[in-house]
């Protein structure tokens, strides 16, 4: 184990070691979001593009489900290093391994069976649902192999193992951008092609890190005998990983209602947003791998009980995040018209899409303060906390906005909502951290 980083006397170095090839691999997956994205859109079909974005929540949703165990587990067993029981990772670490592949099958036998009810829910219309479907149908069928994917590249960087986190996900986002445009153009296989190659690419990305884990891990375990663990630890994990999922379950459901908001303005509105959301995911993205880079040095330091550099470590936080978010979203503001041209030449999409993205990035120092302090009670093992931010940004908060901005200014109110709810947010976020995580740091 590269047991050093937590030893580093220099918290922000620590950090950055960690953070990095996280932010990296993020930025690598983006490109690959983007890359897929791109490669559709240059089919010049808007309710092929349409289609493929309704099933962006079928991709959070699974997501959320490898999340319970990825990030739950991770929040265990940083803690536990913290606290030398070496034992106990390697039951936690197979248990959120083979549970998790499990799970993964059943969702994924379930996911097939109510297809197409879920794809109407999802917002499909007659031009697009027969697009929404091939997508569909072939993601689900990877289901198990996605959900895997969160799993091992949570688990390795809590014993140090950044450059091997990196590595699997850019491996299969890698693997992703090459099959994109062989699969959808040359081979014109459509939305179906662009399904096909996010799932192979996420079975090469597994089948790295159970290469990793078998021969270069100290501690992390893939023995089916270690699968059992106590109550207690079940508990810990849940608690922090259904608070996590629930985070990306509800960015599911927003996706939902706005679409379905959106379907009476237009399909070329849902391509819109669906463009506009990739293009978010850039500022997002790089915000959310600086603020989980450090979820190993909290949960380290929170275990072994050192508040001075539980202190330090939060102050660097606060500042850098709050740079990197205000210099992205200056960047994507300015110049959001260029970025969304780059996906579709189309004068309509382009202005609906630049108006829909700067309302997304306004907000995003709100954000970038909210995934920290979500980062920070995963880590020390506030579950309660941890869900009642899950439900906030983009939760029942978000839902509350978006209906209320809907009726009383329409589709202004619409791609208004987000703004409006991070803004709520960060309040909730600033009274949280003072009445149980402040004394933490002291």
């Amino acid at each position: 184990m590269e047991n050093d980083i937590f030893q580093e006397e220099n918290v922000a170095k620590a950090y950055i070691k960690l953070s990095l090839p996280l932010v990296f691999s993020m930025v690598i997956t983006l490109i690959y979001n983007l890359a897929d994205t791109y490669f559709v859109a240059q089919t010049n079909n808007t309710y092929l593009v349409a289609g493929v974005s309704l099933c962006a929540p079928l991709f959070t949703f699974l997501m959320a489900i490898g999340n319970i165990m990825g990030q739950g587990g991770s929040s265990l067993i940083s803690r536990l290093l913290g606290q030398q029981k070496i034992e106990d990772i390697r039951h936690v670490s197979s248990f959120s391994f083979y549970i998790s592949l499990l799970v993964g099958i059943i969702i994924g036998i379930i996911l097939l069976l109510i297809k197409d009810p879920l794809l109407v829910i999802l917002g499909s219309s007659s031009q697009t649902i027969s697009y929404a479907s091939s997508y569909y149908f072939y993601i689900v069928l990877g289901a198990p192999f996605l959900v895997l994917s969160f799993i091992h590249s949570n688990l390795v960087r809590c014993e140090g193992m950044s450059n091997e986190a990196m590595i699997g996900t850019i491996l299969g986002a890698v693997v992703n951008i090459i099959l994109d445009p062989i699969f959808i153009s040359t081979m014109n296989m459509g939305a179906a092609g662009a399904a096909i190659a996010s799932v192979i690419g996420y079975i090469c990305s597994d089948l790295y890190f159970v290469i990793i884990v078998a021969t270069k891990s100290k501690f992390l375990s893939l023995d089916i005998h270690k699968v059992s663990i106590s109550g207690d630890y079940l508990k810990q994990i849940l608690s922090i990983g259904i608070p996590a999922a629930i985070i990306n379950i509800m960015q599911s459901i927003s996706v939902i209602f706005m679409n379905q908001f959106l379907l009476p303005y237009g399909d070329d509105k849902i391509a819109a947003l669906g463009i506009v959301t990739k293009i978010n995911m850039i500022v997002l993205m790089v915000l959310t791998g600086f603020a989980y880079g450090g979820q190993p040095l909290f949960g380290y330091y929170y275990g072994a009980d050192n508040k001075a550099k539980l202190n330090e470590l939060l102050q660097f936080c606060i500042k850098f995040l709050c740079i990197i978010a205000l210099g992205l979203s200056a960047i994507i503001f300015i110049f959001a018209p260029q970025f969304i041209e780059i996906f579709m030449d189309n004068s309509a999409l382009i202005d609906d899409g630049t108006v829909m993205l700067r309302w997304q990035v306004v907000t995003m120092v709100f954000n970038g303060m909210t995934l920290l302090t979500t980062i920070i009670c995963q880590s020390m093992g506030k579950g309660k906390d941890s869900f009642i931010l899950s439900m906030s940004r983009q939760g029942v908060l978000f839902l509350v906005v978006l209906v209320i901005a809907n009726i009383l200014l329409g589709y202004n109110g619409i791609i208004m909502a987000q703004a409006i709810a991070d803004i709520l947010t960060i309040v909730i976020v600033i009274w949280l951290f003072k009445k149980d995580l402040a004394a933490e740091f002291k």
